[in-house]
């Protein structure tokens, strides 16, 4: 595909560009806020909350098995947004999937514990995270391209960069909303953030519906070019992007799960540190991965996309080990960086690539569905990490998880090695001339 044909927008992007990235980021920064708030809890909470069990390592696994149900079904949300979005728009998946993840993330705040009444309280915590898995799953694909395809050509790392940031804001807002609510009496404690979501549903909303649809999706349909099964498209011709493109996924969020989530659950076990202070170190850590996710972002129109990929999973291979060391001092400072060099440089340096380089690798006919496929199947085995990282500690003490963690960031090497770059020094200085002959003409 020539660079002439990688946006129906013009070179220099359409007149909207800064208002769909802009709601395509508070879109994606309400549901990381929804998506996240669980994790902490699951990890914080939720055990004692919602399970009876006879000691605190098993009441802690059966809360991350909930978090892993979530993760499992986004891969069927993003088969549906994947599919209306291709078929019907961008813009109405991302109107949608955000009112699903409201009503779910408010819902969960209200669900009654295990005390109150016994085995229904798991069953409707699993029922409400499937759901928000199905709505985080259709969001994603649909708020990215949407920006990807109304970005300037020359810029498209540093715009779908933006809503890519939704993510560590997301951490940020949810971080702080536990933080203040941590010294509340009881469960209101993990109840009110989930609560406060409402609040930025509506904000949301308010900006999503005012963001204009895909230039892209409008070519194709005003050409008749719609794809009759989008999903089958993608298996049948890119299958290999596909996978490639999972693998690349696999790095980012399993290595989250094991170095954010299961870090967090791991230093309250052992000692290490007490909830606020985790929670502190998680929220200085979003407020370096807001800046470091756009700066990502940006460096990849500068150099491509593979070699800022091959950085990040590379320090995940080196970091598993002294990831663990660092944190098992206990000092808190160290154990704050700790963070911020897992979220900053490992976590963002791969989310501000992927925007750009996964639209990249598929053709605006069936964009949103292969985006959106690679970026959520992963979702599959990163769900389970944190558990899998706890049952890996029993076994073999703080070894098992940091290896798992290095295993990751070498499954995302190998496949940044293996995908095509889409963003090379010949497609730069082609789309600069065509930027230049734009502004002459």
């Amino acid at each position: 595909m020539s660079s002439t044909q990688m946006t129906g927008a013009p070179v220099g992007g359409t007149a909207h560009r800064k208002r769909v990235a802009i709601g395509s980021a508070v879109g994606t920064t309400v549901e990381n806020y929804d998506f996240i708030g669980y994790g902490t809890a699951a990890a914080l909470y939720f055990g004692v909350a919602f399970f009876e069990a006879t000691d605190p390592f098993t009441a802690t696994l059966l809360s991350f098995a909930t978090l892993g149900v979530g993760f499992a079904a986004r891969p069927i949300g993003g088969i549906i947004g994947g599919y209306l979005g291709d078929k019907i728009g961008r813009k109405p998946v991302l109107i949608y999937s955000l009112i699903l993840m409201g009503v779910s993330t408010f819902a969960i705040g209200l669900l009654p514990t295990y005390a109150q009444v016994g085995i229904l309280a798991p069953i409707l915590l699993v029922t409400v995270r499937i759901i928000q898995g199905l709505a985080f799953g259709a969001e994603w694909g649909g708020a990215i391209l949407m920006t990807f395809e109304h970005a300037p050509w020359r810029k498209k790392g540093q715009y779908t960069a933006i809503p890519q940031a939704g993510f560590p804001l997301g951490l940020l807002l949810a971080n702080l909303a536990f933080l203040a609510s941590a010294a509340l009496p009881g469960d209101w404690a993990w109840r009110v953030p989930f609560l406060l979501s409402s609040v930025l549903i509506g904000a949301g909303l308010y900006i999503r519906l005012k963001v204009e649809e895909s230039p892209d999706f409008e070519q194709i349909k005003e050409q008749g070019e719609i794809v009759k099964n989008p999903l089958i498209e993608v298996l049948r011709t890119d299958w290999r992007n596909l996978v490639r493109a999972v693998g690349l996924r696999i790095a980012e969020t399993a290595g989250y799960a094991i170095s954010i989530t299961y870090v967090t659950s791991y230093l309250i076990s052992a000692e290490l540190a007490d909830r606020p202070t985790t929670i502190l170190a998680i929220v200085v850590a979003a407020l370096f991965g807001f800046p470091a996710t756009l700066f990502w972002g940006w460096l990849t129109d500068r150099i491509g996309r593979k070699p800022v990929y091959l950085f990040g999973t590379g320090f995940m291979v080196l970091f598993g080990v002294p990831l663990f060391l660092l944190v098992n001092t206990g000092l808190v400072g160290v154990i704050v960086v700790t963070f911020v060099l897992s979220f900053a440089v490992a976590q963002n340096s791969l989310a501000g690539t992927q925007g750009s380089w996964f639209a990249e690798l598929f053709s605006a006919k069936t964009r949103t569905s292969g985006a959106s496929l690679a970026y959520q199947f992963s979702a599959i085995i990163s769900g389970f990490t944190a558990a899998i990282a706890l049952a890996l500690y029993g076994a073999f003490g703080f070894w098992g998880p940091a290896i798992l963690f290095s295993a990751y960031g070498l499954i995302g090497f190998i496949a940044a090695l293996s995908t095509k770059e889409t963003w090379g020094a010949e497609r730069r200085a082609e789309v600069a001339r065509l930027e230049r002959e734009a502004v002459e003409a």
